[in-house]
């Protein structure tokens, strides 16, 4: 199942080199148009430089295959020796930093070529160029601007060309795989456990870091430029977008040390969540500051208008992603149900991975923002389409987005550590660097101590202290941050931005990543638990408990500590759109008005009817009706079939009112309802199994 993606990802990787060729000055010819017919000796130099030319594409290429191999190979070796001071991640860096200094140092340059010419009439610099050389005409394709004091510095290496990538390879190859896996792994049982913290953190505590980042670097600027530091503009607007950009957090090392020792699932559920949501919060508070233009000379003051005009934007954008990919995601579920697309496994993987990728591609052409809208598009077809897919295509799904957020994600740490000796305009400041790293610190802390305290007002399962330290610690910066900054390089104030970015992120996956599982036994936080399911019954045959036990605190807390609006919308989506929308879900002709009989009967799927037992995701969703359940105990069987319909609630011996079957789907989906038969007051919990 590797081929078919690694195809893929070198497949674009083609394309994205592709188009760098054509990006490079003298690189592509548009043709002659005049002068006669060239020379043989000529034509023989032109075919020996493209040949040349895709020699040297084709090196780059294999250049950062050979390191995702030695990558891999590193990679399995530390897990057989169950070595954890060091990530995958931080892996590919190191790997990235080696190539970079040979091909920085240990490859010769070529004679230099290049000679700068001046075009005093023109105000502005143009996208395409056509020039007369000798009676030929040849295409010239802007790569940016170049500073007057380093003219005579420009890159005369091809090969440290060619290993440097367009950014928008990053966004639109890299990121949506990496951002729609994110999405349809979700393990939505502690997710929405804990959404209410979730959001807050992701959506608040981002605004707030990023603008107490934003304004500590605005003094740090002004400190530079006091102490003559500064040698270019460097803007409040920009100050800001950095604070934006360094606020995305990645903490990848960090959740898969939790996942290796099992760690608590709450605390792995809100710091996978914040990461998912603040990466798309951080990329649309990004948009929205460019975005900010006030009126007037001074185009970077504080404009009251503006301000509330750059509100604006990011809820647009944001609105507008979200129903884009949910949208997307729901066209998806249709093809996939009310077609035999099913009889064709490959075809449905194919149209599955098309219509994800074409998610993220369509936000970015309406003006939206593609990460959350693939994102969204990730969860929607997690929810929905995975139950309409055939056994294979499932299978085949979650594999073919493993492995591209795998091979994508290496990549970027690969090329990290690469471009930091490749990338031709670095400026390193130390003031600025070190004042960042405080910044850091200081908006990290104000963003989870203050909301934490705020959070734990309403929460009945706190917080605690050793929790909230270790979020504070997980703060790693990585391919999301990298992708923003490496994006924008145009000016002086982007390039320091970009160059320090690449350093918190070396600073954070190494030091801080290696650090995480001191830090898990320092703070006393539980490990062996498992992420994605419940805590398993005891060994006895049987367990009886008197009253409400721990059993039924564990249950009330899941039920209390779900966000009551994920609540109210899970008992509409249960009853409507599951059965709607996907062969899961009780059948319409139950949950409609009797008058909307023919409807219903439309709608609703022949495999709900066919299935007694309902379709199950594997990380989420089990939805079964009353009269599925049933549990055996030695020679006796114990079936729960006593309710008169699908929402009919039923009356225990001692009179007490039990679950309606939307109540019990709830609490299976959020894996927390256990198969218990109640009998005055006392509960016998019965495992699934029998351990004996």
């Amino acid at each position: 199942m590797s081929l078919p993606p690694l195809f893929l990802l070198l497949l674009f990787l083609l394309l994205g080199a592709g188009g760098l060729r054509a990006a490079e000055p003298g690189a592509a010819a548009a043709g002659g148009a005049g002068g006669g017919s060239s020379s043989a000796m000529e034509e023989l130099a032109t075919e020996q430089e493209a040949e040349e030319s895709h020699r040297q594409d084709s090196v780059s290429l294999l250049t950062f295959i050979l390191l995702l191999t030695l990558t891999i190979l590193t990679i399995w070796l530390f897990k057989h020796r169950r070595v954890r001071f060091l990530h995958e991640t931080g892996l590919a860096m190191i790997y990235g930093l080696i190539v970079g200094v040979i091909l920085r140092y240990g490859t010769p340059s070529t004679s230099g070529h290049d000679k700068p010419f001046s075009c005093s009439q023109e105000d502005r610099p143009f996208t395409t160029l056509l020039v007369n050389v000798s009676g030929k005409f040849f295409e010239y394709t802007l790569k940016g601007e170049i500073s007057p004091g380093k003219i005579h510095n420009v890159e005369q290496n091809d090969m440290l060309r060619k290993v440097t990538f367009d950014p928008e390879v990053f966004f639109n190859i890299l990121l949506p795989p990496i951002i729609f896996h994110a999405g349809y792994s979700l393990k939505k049982r502690h997710f929405f456990r804990n959404l209410g913290s979730i959001l807050a953190y992701a959506f608040l505590g981002t605004a707030v870091s990023c603008f107490i980042i934003g304004n500590l670097m605005y003094g740090v600027v002004k400190l530079m430029k006091l102490v003559g530091q500064l040698s270019g503009k460097f803007y409040y607007t920009d100050c800001l977008l950095f604070g934006a950009i360094i606020s995305a957090t990645d903490p990848v090392t960090v959740l898969a040390i939790f996942n290796e020792l099992h760690a608590d699932v709450d605390l792995y559920a809100l710091l996978f969540g914040e990461s998912v949501l603040n990466d798309a919060v951080a990329i649309v508070l990004s948009s929205s500051i460019v975005a900010y233009q006030p009126t007037g000379e001074n185009t970077h003051a504080f404009d009251a208008a503006a301000f509330f005009k750059s509100v604006g934007v990011f809820l647009g954008i944001f609105s507008g992603s979200f129903m884009m990919g949910a949208v997307t995601g729901v066209v998806t579920v249709n093809v996939t149900k009310f077609t035999k697309l099913h009889c064709f496994p490959l075809l449905e993987t194919a149209l599955f991975f098309l219509m994800s990728w074409s998610t993220f591609l369509l936000a970015e052409a309406c003006g939206f923002t593609g990460v959350v809208a693939v994102l969204f598009c990730g969860i929607t077809q997690a929810h929905y389409t995975y139950n309409n897919l055939s056994v294979e295509s499932r299978s085949r799904t979650k594999q073919l987005f493993e492995v591209l957020h795998f091979l994508a994600e290496n990549f970027i740490f690969s090329y990290m550590g690469l471009a930091l000796f490749t990338f031709q305009k670095h400026i390193f400041s130390p003031v600025f660097i070190i004042g960042a790293f405080v910044a850091i610190f200081l908006g990290r802390a104000a963003h989870i101590y203050p909301l934490s305290f705020l959070l734990n007002l309403g929460r009945r399962h706190k917080i605690s202290w050793n929790f909230q330290h270790m979020m504070m610690f997980s703060g790693l910066r990585g391919a999301m941050a990298f992708a923003l900054a490496i994006r924008d390089t145009a000016t002086y104030s982007h390039q320091m931005m970009f160059s320090t970015t690449l350093l918190i992120v070396f600073f954070t996956v190494w030091i801080v990543g290696g650090g995480t599982t001191p830090m898990l036994s320092w703070l006393n936080i539980r490990v062996g638990v498992d992420p994605d399911q419940d805590p398993p019954p005891t060994n006895d045959s049987f367990q009886v408990l008197q009253g409400d036990g721990p059993d039924s605190e564990r249950r009330n807390r899941t039920k209390q500590e779900s966000a009551w609006l994920f609540r109210l919308w899970y008992s509409f989506d249960h009853n409507y759109l599951k059965p709607i929308l996907t062969h899961s879900g009780p059948p319409l002709t139950t949950t409609l008005p009797s008058w909307c009989g023919l409807i219903a009967r439309c709608l609703t799927s022949p495999q709900v009817y066919d299935n007694q037992e309902q379709l199950r995701e594997e990380d989420s969703d089990f939805i079964l009706n009353d009269g599925d359940l049933t549990v055996t105990y030695g020679d006796t069987t114990i079936t729960a079939n006593g309710s008169s319909g699908p929402h009919t609630a039923t009356t225990s011996l001692d009179g007490r009112r039990t679950k309606s079957n939307s109540e019990e789907a709830l609490e299976r989906d959020l894996g927390a309802a256990d198969h218990e038969v109640t009998s005055r007051g006392t509960r016998l919990v019965f495992p699934l199994e029998d351990n004996a």
